[in-house]
């Protein structure tokens, strides 16, 4: 079958994908994405979160059949688009280094970088479309616990979280104008 779909604002087309196939391997070996990885196959680790029509969820438990005319941001597609302060998925990059290793990066992404809460990288995808998702539209610096639970669904067998927690809370005190 074929999936029309838009990816980080681009229509693409996936041909002769399986009916089984799920949005994670058309977004890795079809498309040429590998930012969402793919781990457990199963929705238990998060690594695979992208948007689907804004809604954070894990692409190996989508069909691609189902992504059929509907619109996924991927962990590439927010470096690109800025993911400006606003929470806005498109409008350019926000304000920080226009060149250098953080260059193109989003403010969550950037705020991972500047924690030291990117360790191995395989979970860091995920964490960060999971985080970009608790910060859109969030006022300030949101409380630990809403921090946990919005990262609940997301493994990382490297950091011990508290790098990670560190992260989001830098990301949305930028974002707040009071860091």
């Amino acid at each position: 079958m074929r999936v029309n779909l838009t990816v980080n604002g681009r229509p693409m087309t996936a041909d002769d994908v399986w009916e089984g196939e799920s949005l994670l391997y058309v977004l890795r070996e079809r498309l040429g994405l590998p930012g969402a990885k793919n781990a457990c196959e199963q929705g238990e680790c998060g690594s695979c979160t992208v948007y689907l029509d804004d809604t954070p969820v894990c692409a190996c438990l989508v069909a691609a059949g189902q992504a059929e005319g509907r619109e996924v941001v991927t962990v590439e597609g927010l470096a690109a688009s800025g993911g400006g302060p606003d929470g806005a998925l498109g409008g350019g990059l926000n304000s920080g280094p226009s060149s250098g290793p953080n260059s193109g990066l989003n403010d969550v992404q950037r705020a991972f970088v500047d924690a030291g809460a990117v360790q191995c990288g395989f979970c860091t995808p995920g964490l960060v479309v999971q985080a970009h998702a608790l910060l859109t539209g969030a006022d300030g610096v949101p409380p630990d616990a809403d921090i946990r639970e919005a990262l609940a669904g997301n493994l990382c067998r490297c950091t011990g979280y508290e790098k990670i927690l560190d992260a989001v809370r830098l990301a949305a005190a930028r974002r707040a104008g009071t860091a």
